[in-house]
């Protein structure tokens, strides 16, 4: 699927790409609106209200801030994350992938919305950070990966080629924006959340497996 040979530098996603997005599927769709109404004793009129609130704030910065939800509703948000850390994890055979790519010549970064915060608490738990050459999160360079001024800004931290870089990710109005800058290889996936159903996006080629990226074995 991959010409190895026509990429210099991969961009990796890290929720629902690297790792299984059922740790904040459930965290932000289950745990933290139950944990909100219990905290605050408030009745569940209020736990449909934050649901919204999550909801409109989707592929903003605030959405992927945890100090803006922490301020905003009263609460420690890593502290709240924590109770269900035990959730976080790799994404099937995603480990055996960045053990490849660190044995590579390939220059690998590790492009996320998730801010400092959030990687504060999965770095030190999955080991994520030992596989790459460096982290850039959008809290970092102050724009969402869904704007287009994100890949101005990466161009900026990390010089790259557009055309021969790989850019993997799980959200589709991510991936557009890195096709609107021009990077050439862009890749989907299937199933980012482990509890849930996968699908495929019409406008990009979508991945099940690491494995199916890596070069054949002789013979």
């Amino acid at each position: 699927m991959i010409d190895w040979s026509a990429i210099d530098t991969v961009f990796l996603d890290m929720d629902g790409t690297l790792l299984d997005l059922h740790f904040d599927s459930h965290f932000w769709l289950e745990h933290l609106p139950r944990r909100y109404v219990e905290l605050h004793r408030l009745d569940d009129t209020h736990r449909t209200a934050l649901e919204s609130r999550i909801h409109d704030a989707r592929g903003t910065l605030d959405w992927y801030s945890l100090a803006y939800w922490s301020r905003e509703l009263s609460l420690d948000i890593v502290v709240l994350k924590r109770e269900v850390a035990h959730l976080i994890g790799w994404r099937a055979d995603a480990l055996a992938f960045m053990e490849w790519l660190k044995a590579s010549p390939l220059d690998v970064v590790l492009a996320t919305n998730a801010d400092r915060e959030s990687l504060g608490l999965k770095l030190p738990l999955t080991g994520l950070d030992r596989y790459v050459d460096r982290i850039v999160s959008s809290a970092d360079v102050g724009v969402p990966k869904e704007q287009l001024a994100f890949w101005s800004a990466m161009q900026t931290l990390h010089p790259f080629d557009p055309a021969r870089s790989l850019f993997i990710d799980d959200n589709a109005d991510v991936l557009e924006s890195a096709r609107r800058y021009g990077i050439r290889h862009l890749l989907g996936i299937h199933q980012p959340d482990s509890r849930k159903v996968g699908s495929d996006h019409p406008s990009f080629t979508v991945i099940e497996q690491f494995a199916s990226l890596l070069p054949a074995r002789p013979g």
